[in-house]
């Protein structure tokens, strides 16, 4: 094997995983011992274990196979502004989930531009809000990532291979039988499952389109027993059965992932002589303008409906995104300082450590901060330490997504470098920098910019910890929103539309580099 023949150290790889372990499962574990003896779980907590598993089987499933079109179309088309379009597409993934809301019921609520056009042609309305509504966000926060996750399935194929299937006169039939279905097997199970994970752990989602008892995931479900009950014994069996799920998905997902790769190329661009026909370039060009348009135009009324406000933020609202670009960027170094190491004991051999990764989508965020609440507070003030804190969970909540972008594109170079670097005597430090690093720089930029968007539009554990005068640009959205300052509020939320488009475009560039994106 490739990656017995290279002298690579594992134990820092199983030392992040125990700390993820230990700060996940420890959290829990505080939760539980400081909970009374609860009912265990009753009709509303089964139907809302229910609603979760059916909204995120039918938003992975839904977001997967529209993805793959639609990235199939990016990897075969070379047009002007394609680099932007990719990194745009990108946008409503990194999005705050409520601005990104906020867009959504823009096209299509009750006064929607989907509705006033139904309207003005007779036909019946439809509504957002219940499964299909919550569905219907699901996919277009997740529709991104899937096609991302994809379009690299497909840069991972060498050029010479679409070149000798040229010379062989193979057509789009045998070249999605030869070499995209293969890719396929391999990459799809992986980017269903962290959707399913994803949506498994929904909150703002359910809370805001639910509409009602009857679309209340297990998430909402942790957020009620806390908020309304303060039930703790409660609280923790559904994170519990939360975990349970997630663990479950990430199982099958590395069960059913191909470890087989294509092998090294010459980092060549791919030209596609099998997709000159005009009947294809007709159905990628419609595959990419309507997934534009449904991811785009939402965030575009959100930009219309708050750039004027831009010019009334209050002082404060500045403060807050300060803090917010600071948090943002220890939780992305402390993600590298995590996932870089796991994801090359993983590539070498042990995938369980990519296993225990994805606690950080399984886990609920309001649990780890109750967690860690529990723990500091007998010895230290957790206002204190908000913004620390903040940034380890944003890191761990990140990590899953980072482990699987950087997992498979590790496992190629360990697969296809790993004789040769080891004839050379490149170990340890040197193969990390001279082989790996400049090989995975285009993985390593884009979850970069993954968590550090992530993490500047994130509202979760800081709204335990914080007090009036700590606050993230999030967290001072809402409160602007509370004290019903509507304009600012909108203002702020364009501020924290471009901080965080800006961070991912940054990171997700820089890692591109000179690479054919």
């Amino acid at each position: 094997m490739a990656e017995r023949a290279v002298a690579i150290n594992r134990w820092p790889g199983a030392v992040a995983a125990a700390l993820v372990a230990a700060l996940v499962l420890g959290t829990l574990l505080a939760v539980v011992l400081r909970a009374e003896a609860g009912r265990g779980l009753g009709p509303a907590e089964w139907a809302a274990i229910r609603f979760t598993l059916v909204q995120a089987v039918l938003s992975a499933v839904i977001s997967v196979a529209l993805a793959i079109p639609v990235a199939r179309a990016l990897a075969r088309r070379r047009f002007a502004g394609r680099g932007l379009l990719i990194t745009l597409l990108g946008a409503p993934f990194i999005l705050p989930v409520i601005v990104a809301v906020m867009g959504l019921i823009a096209v299509f609520g009750r006064s929607g531009l989907v509705n006033v056009a139904l309207r003005w042609a007779g036909l019946a309305e439809i509504s957002i809000y219940g499964l299909h509504g919550v569905v219907l966000a699901h996919v277009f926060f997740n529709l991104p990532l899937a096609t991302r996750l994809i379009l690299q399935g497909w840069q991972d194929i060498p050029a010479e291979r679409f070149r000798l299937a040229a010379q062989l006169g193979f057509g789009p039939r045998d070249i999605f039988r030869t070499l995209e279905r293969p890719m396929l097997a391999r990459v799809l199970p992986g980017a269903g499952a962290v959707i399913f994970a994803i949506c498994l752990s929904s909150f703002a989602v359910a809370l805001t389109l639910g509409g009602g008892p009857r679309a209340t995931t297990v998430e909402l479900a942790i957020y009620q027993a806390f908020r309304f009950d303060f039930d703790l014994g409660r609280a923790a069996l559904l994170a519990s059965v939360q975990i349970a799920l997630v663990g479950m998905a990430a199982l099958i997902a590395l069960r059913l992932s191909r470890r087989d790769t294509f092998g090294a190329g010459l980092d060549r661009p791919a030209r596609r002589w099998d997709a000159q026909t005009a009947t294809l370039r007709v159905t990628d060009t419609l595959w990419i303008a309507l997934a534009a348009l449904f991811l785009i135009l939402p965030i575009a009324l959100v930009l219309a409906d708050g750039l004027p406000g831009l010019a009334r933020l209050p002082s404060a609202v500045w403060r807050a995104a300060g803090v917010s670009l600071l948090v943002a960027l220890g939780s992305t170094g402390l993600m590298l300082a995590l996932a870089l190491p796991m994801a090359v004991a993983a590539a070498t051999g042990r995938g369980w450590l990519e296993a225990i990764g994805l606690l950080g989508i399984a886990a609920s965020p309001l649990v780890i901060g109750t967690g860690l609440f529990i723990v500091i507070y007998p010895v230290a003030d957790p206002v204190a330490l908000a913004l620390p804190v903040t940034g380890v969970v944003n890191a761990i909540m990140a990590l899953p997504f980072a482990l699987r972008i950087l997992v498979p594109a590790t496992r190629d170079v360990v697969q296809g470098y790993g004789r040769l670097s080891a004839s050379l005597g490149l170990t340890g430090l040197l193969w990390l920098r001279l082989v790996l690093l400049p090989r995975i720089r285009r993985s390593l930029g884009f979850a970069c910019g993954l968590t550090a968007a992530m993490s500047m539009g994130d509202l979760g554990v800081i709204a335990l910890f914080a007090d009036p005068e700590t606050a993230t640009l999030p967290l001072q959205m809402y409160r602007l929103m509370g004290a019903y300052r509507i304009e600012a509020a909108a203002g702020a939320a364009v501020l924290l539309l471009t901080l965080s488009f800006g961070l991912f475009w940054l990171m997700d560039k820089g890692g591109r580099g000179f690479a054919d994106a």
